[in-house]
C-alpha cells in the first residue's frame, strides 16, 4: 500500500523545469547581471597596492632587528666621517679624547631621557640583570678602545677587515652560550660578506702595500694586531650580552652603562698616559664633535634595538654593510674612486645580507624551540603558569564535587 506521504511521478515538459533552484533570469537580466561581475580596474589597482604594501610592512616587521642594525651601521658610518673630517682640522684630537666626548654626550642623553620618560632605576639599572649591564659596559670599552687604538698603527683597511671578525664571532658566542641556532645558511653568507669585505678593504697582508714596505716596525705592527684582535673579542662579548639582557632592560640603560664606564675607563687611561686635552679652537671644530656625539648616540640606540629583537647570528650579519656605506661616504666627501673589486665586494655583501633576510621566513618554525626561553619569551611563562593554576583550579573544585579529599591540598 502507497504511503500517504509519497506523491505521483510527474513528468515534466523541457519547458517546466523543477530543480529546487532559483529559476534563471530573462536574456535581458542575465548580460546585465554578467556586466556586474567584470572587475573593476580601479579596485583591482587598489587590491595590488595593498598588497604590495602588506608584502612590505610584513617584510620590514619580520626583519626588524636586521633592519635596526643596518641603519646603525649607516649612522655609524657617517661618524666615521666626521671623525676623519675632525684629524683634519687644527691639532688631531686623540681616540681617548674622542671616547670620552662621544660616550660623555651619549651618558647625558640617555640619563636625561630616562629622567624625562620616568624609566625605573635610570642610575643602577634594573635588578637581576646589573651584572650584565656591567659586563656590556667594560666589554664595549673594550672593543671600541681596540679599533680606535689599532688604527694608530695599522692602515684602514688592516683595522676593517679585523673588525669584521666580530659578525662571525659573535654568531658563534651566541650559538654556544645563549642556545641559538646558527644555520648553515647564515655562516655560509657570513663567510661570502667576509670575503667582499677582503675586496674592498684589500688589507696589506694580503694584496700588499701600493707605496712598498711598512714603515711602522714590525713589533709595533704585532702589538696592534693583538689589540685589535683583543676588540674583536670585547665587541663580541658586547653583542652577545645585548642579546642575552634583550627585553629585562630599557635600550637606554644599556647605553648608560657602556657609555659612563668607556669615560671613566678613557680618563684613567689619559691620566696614567699623561696625554694632553685638546680644546677646540674652530666653530667647525666644535661642531664635528657635537655630530659624534649625536650621532653616535642614535646609532647605538639603532644597534640596541637591533640586537634586542633578532639573534645575534642574523643581526651579526648586517655588521658587514657598514663598509658598503662607508665606500658611499667615502666617494660623496673625499672623492675617492671605488675599484671593480670594490664594486665585486659590495655585490657580494648586499647580496649576502639579502639572502640572510629572504631565508628567515623558511627558517621561522625551526626557530621556535629557541625562543622559548625566559630571556626571549617571558610572556609564554606567564601563560604557562596561569594554565598550571587554572587547571590546579578545576582540580580542586572536581574534587570538592565528589567530596573525595583533594590532591593538590596536601602541595
Amino acid at each position: 500500500m502507497p504511503s500517504e506521504t509519497r506523491h505521483p511521478y510527474v513528468a515534466f515538459t523541457p519547458n517546466q523545469v523543477d530543480f529546487a533552484l532559483q529559476p534563471f533570469a530573462e536574456t535581458s537580466t542575465s548580460s546585465t547581471s554578467a556586466t556586474t561581475f567584470l572587475p573593476d580596474p580601479t579596485v583591482v589597482t587598489d587590491s595590488r597596492w595593498q598588497s604590495v604594501v602588506h608584502s612590505v610592512h610584513e617584510f620590514i616587521s619580520f626583519n626588524a632587528g636586521l633592519l635596526l642594525v643596518t641603519a646603525a651601521q649607516a649612522v655609524f658610518s657617517l661618524v666615521n666621517v666626521a671623525v676623519k673630517m675632525l684629524q683634519s682640522l687644527d691639532e688631531p684630537v686623540s681616540t681617548l679624547e674622542l671616547i670620552i666626548v662621544r660616550m660623555g654626550i651619549t651618558y647625558i642623553c640617555s640619563i636625561a631621557y630616562m629622567l624625562i620618560r620616568k624609566v625605573p632605576h635610570p642610575f643602577i639599572g634594573p635588578e637581576g640583570v646589573r651584572m650584565l649591564l656591567g659586563f656590556r659596559g667594560l666589554t664595549g670599552f673594550i672593543g671600541l678602545n681596540g679599533t680606535y687604538f689599532s688604527l694608530q698603527y695599522l692602515s684602514l683597511s688592516d683595522v676593517t677587515v679585523l673588525s669584521f671578525l666580530v659578525p662571525m664571532c659573535t654568531a658563534i658566542s651566541g650559538s654556544i652560550f645563549l642556545k641559538e641556532s646558527f644555520t648553515r645558511r647564515e655562516a655560509v653568507a657570513g663567510m661570502c660578506s667576509l670575503f667582499g669585505v677582503v675586496l674592498i678593504a684589500r688589507p696589506e697582508f694580503l694584496f700588499g702595500s701600493p707605496d712598498g714596505p711598512s714603515t711602522v716596525a714590525a713589533k709595533h705592527r704585532a702589538f696592534a694586531i693583538g689589540v685589535a684582535l683583543s676588540g674583536v673579542v670585547g665587541s663580541t662579548g658586547a653583542m652577545t650580552s645585548i642579546r642575552a639582557i634583550g627585553h629585562r632592560a630599557h635600550p637606554m640603560h644599556l647605553l648608560a652603562f657602556f657609555s659612563i664606564q668607556s669615560v671613566i675607563a678613557a680618563s684613567i687611561i689619559m691620566a696614567i698616559l699623561r696625554e694632553p686635552i685638546v680644546l677646540p679652537t674652530r666653530l667647525l671644530w666644535l661642531g664635528l664633535l657635537a655630530v659624534i656625539g649625536i650621532l653616535g648616540f642614535a646609532a647605538q640606540i639603532l644597534l640596541t634595538m637591533g640586537f634586542q629583537r633578532e639573534k645575534v647570528g642574523r643581526a651579526s650579519m648586517a655588521l658587514y654593510t657598514q663598509i658598503i656605506f662607508a665606500s658611499i661616504l667615502e666617494r660623496i666627501f673625499f672623492k675617492t674612486t671605488p675599484t671593480i673589486l670594490s664594486l665585486l665586494g659590495t655585490l657580494i655583501i648586499m647580496s649576502s645580507a639579502i639572502y640572510v633576510a629572504v631565508t628567515k621566513e623558511r627558517n621561522a618554525d625551526s626557530e621556535k624551540p629557541e625562543q622559548m626561553n625566559g630571556i626571549n619569551r617571558p610572556e609564554d611563562i606567564d601563560l604557562e603558569e596561569g594554565l598550571l593554576e587554572h587547571s590546579k583550579l578545576e582540580g580542586v573544585l572536581e574534587d570538592s564535587e565528589s567530596g573525595r579529599p583533594s590532591l593538590h591540598s596536601s602541595r
